[in-house]
């Protein structure tokens, strides 16, 4: 099991958005600025958070659950494809709000909304709702948003809203059927990858958080990485679990080049050892990313349950010496 033999208390790659993971890089701690600011923020309207796929936007939104204010009512959207009805509804199940089952009206979900707002408001509570992944809510749906963004009091607006989402909400958000909506936008942020010098950071938190502080990835490894990734996290994550696990089999004190390399092959391809600039877009690794978590959590599963058979083993460590 690579845990045991490198002495970690737990994965320090997994891709799950665990908040004390975060590693806050200039960008990342910006992001993270903007996010508290809505939840502090007594102006109402949008608080916008994007970036490509992969740059930590989820695990920055768990970060900002955990220290939420003792005050503050949160309500968050993960999957926010939904009609109308269904989405009211999702809110008002985060908030506790009882609603009647039959029918699911629109109004009396807006309408128990706002009693609950109105409430949170004289007790001097603030209320924010959180949508992740908001590239992937219809027109229709924002628009409901904007309206919602009209309960107010005339001292103050009643909710917040924070919409995390790909860079495809820009777009959205740019036409001009959106206007009134962008135009209630107090904040926004655009959160890019990690920068060359980042890297090693990046790579020595993670492994500190699962109780290793030596080094299993010497700088000219972080340097290819960077190379091979781009320094989007995601990608970082995946490529180096596959290499610890490489380094595990074949009886490694740490990651060299040609392990990298080729945990690199297993994640993103043939080519991609030898650095493609298409990585610089990491949308198009997501296919690769898909087929290789499937593999990976069998591995990491077997792996850790300690059943994985000698000769499986053998012939894992066979692979990653290139079928010598």
């Amino acid at each position: 099991m690579y845990l045991d033999y490198f002495g970690f208390s737990e994965a320090p790659f997994s891709i799950a958005p665990d908040p004390r993971y975060l590693y806050l890089s200039q960008r990342h701690d910006e992001a993270l600025a903007h996010l508290l600011y809505g939840l502090q923020s007594p102006s109402g309207g949008f608080v916008l958070l994007t970036g490509e796929v992969g740059t930590g936007k989820t695990t920055i939104c768990r970060c900002v659950l955990e220290h939420a204010p003792a005050d503050c009512d949160i309500a968050f959207v993960y999957n926010p494809k939904l009609s109308i009805p269904e989405f009211l509804s999702t809110v008002c199940d985060e908030l506790h709000i009882p609603y009647p089952a039959v029918p699911l009206s629109a109004k009396t979900l807006v309408d128990r909304l706002n009693e609950r707002l109105l409430a949170s408001h004289r007790q001097g509570r603030k209320t924010v709702l959180i949508i992740d992944e908001a590239q992937n809510l219809g027109s229709d749906v924002l628009e409901q948003l904007r309206l919602l963004t009209n309960l107010e009091t005339s001292e103050r607006k009643l909710l917040q809203i924070i919409l995390i989402g790909q860079p495809e909400l820009l777009e959205r958000l740019a036409r001009p059927e959106l206007r009134q909506l962008a135009q209630r936008i107090v904040a926004r942020y655009h959160l890019t990858h990690l920068s060359a010098g980042e890297m090693e950071g990046y790579v020595r938190r993670r492994l500190a958080v699962a109780g290793v502080r030596r080094r299993l990835f010497p700088a000219p490894v972080v340097a290819r990485l960077y190379r091979r990734t781009g320094g989007i996290p995601r990608l970082v994550n995946v490529i180096c679990d596959r290499a610890l696990l490489g380094a595990y089999v074949q009886g490694l004190d740490m990651v060299d080049p040609p392990t990298l390399d080729r945990a690199t092959r297993e994640v993103l391809g043939p080519r991609a050892a030898g650095g493609w600039p298409a990585w610089r877009h990491p949308r198009a690794a997501v296919l690769g990313i898909a087929l290789a978590l499937a593999g990976t959590a069998l591995v990491a599963h077997v792996l850790a349950s300690g059943s994985l058979p000698r000769e499986a083993l053998a012939a894992l460590a066979w692979s990653w010496q290139g079928g010598r």
